[in-house]
């Protein structure tokens, strides 16, 4: 059974106006005296960004009970100081991100200038272990045409400096903005894989493979294939959703990799207009099928998700749970249209933040 880990980046907003709060090194402070969480939680690029990882779990119930625990755990230390925390992919009220004094973000800062500025956006990142970079890049080769699907399930996002956006996922618009971020061509093998970042290195424009932010790559750090177009999920239960479905994919291309299937040729112009389809759309209009690159319904598209990946999830256990949330977040809809339909009920931005807070604990 493969194992899966989360990474998550919280907003910290003050309690009563919702408004962003550039807070993060008094949090970590909190829980440095707490002596507990400490592997758990770090800074990010702007201080008004907290982020905590999961440990690597098997079984998806144990993995959605630790997103439940870790986010608690962040209000809990937050609220020590005066904040709490918001899964929230963008802030929806005007916010002035302020960048991280660490070296790294400052050359950054220096480097890309008004986009990093401009970064305050939380993203999802899940690693799923994989046995070695051959099978880690055949994965990253074959899910390519499938990642536009987790961008619309997760879109969270539809407010961008007090504005609405049209988007679903305004995050990954705004994410679109690093020089190495997006979708990528078809590697082949682990050398050539290694050899691109190698590449981009040489070409001085990212500071090191870290930087290399492509949809889905090899992780640096541990055995996995990190899959990174996800908004932040406003419920955790979305969140369990969408790394089932990428322990899925990656079964499923690791299958189809060893059975001698050739990834689809679809272009990476191609996949970018997939993806951009689903950071507007999100589930309330069309998607790009990823078989055929053409129009069809949302649902339709989640469906023929579930298809792709039936075999892996029903051999891991997962299938049943599977279907019944994503006919869930059909229904009630992705944290995008669970925000604009609070701003219509309450008809105030600082009230979407402050009942948003409530819905990360959910």
């Amino acid at each position: 059974m493969r194992t899966v880990g989360v990474e998550e980046e919280l907003l910290l907003v003050d309690p009563e106006t919702g408004e962003p709060r550039a807070r993060s090194g008094a949090v970590l402070a909190r829980v440095a005296q707490d002596d507990v969480d400490q592997d758990v939680f770090e800074k990010e690029l702007h201080e008004q960004m907290l982020e905590f990882a999961t440990h690597p779990q098997s079984d998806m119930g144990d993995l959605g009970a630790e997103i439940v625990r870790c986010r608690e755990e962040a209000a809990r230390h937050a609220g020590k100081i005066g904040c709490t925390v918001a899964a929230l992919a963008t802030s929806p009220l005007p916010v002035s991100p302020a960048v991280g004094t660490h070296r790294r973000y400052q050359w950054m800062e220096e480097q890309y200038g008004i986009a990093t500025q401009e970064q305050l956006v939380l993203g999802c990142h899940v690693h799923v272990c994989v046995e070695s970079d051959e099978e880690g890049v055949a994965v990253v080769d074959r899910v390519r045409p499938w990642l536009a699907v987790l961008s619309a399930l997760s879109a969270n996002s539809p407010f961008w400096q007090g504005t609405d956006t049209s988007y679903s996922s305004y995050r990954s618009r705004v994410w679109q903005r690093w020089p190495s971020a997006g979708p990528t061509e078809i590697f082949g093998s682990a050398q050539r894989y290694h050899q691109r970042v190698a590449d981009m290195l040489a070409t001085g424009t990212i500071l090191d493979e870290a930087m290399a932010y492509f949809d889905a790559r090899l992780s640096r750090n541990y055995p996995t294939v990190e899959i990174r177009v996800a908004d932040v999920c406003l419920h955790a239960e979305t969140a369990v959703l969408v790394a089932t479905l990428a322990r899925g994919l990656v079964e499923t291309a690791a299958r189809e990799w060893r059975a001698g299937r050739e990834p689809a040729d679809h272009s990476v112009s191609l996949l970018r207009l997939a993806a951009w389809r689903a950071a507007r759309s999100g589930l309330t209009e069309v998607l790009l099928h990823p078989a055929v690159m053409r129009p069809a319904p949302a649902e339709t598209v989640v469906r023929a998700l579930l298809e792709h990946v039936g075999e892996a999830l029903a051999d891991s256990g997962d299938l049943d749970r599977v279907r019944e949330s994503c006919d869930r977040l059909l229904r009630r809809g992705n944290g995008a249209r669970v925000q604009r339909e609070l701003l219509k009920r309450t008809g105030s931005l600082r009230d979407v933040v402050v009942e948003c807070v409530r819905h990360t604990q959910m």
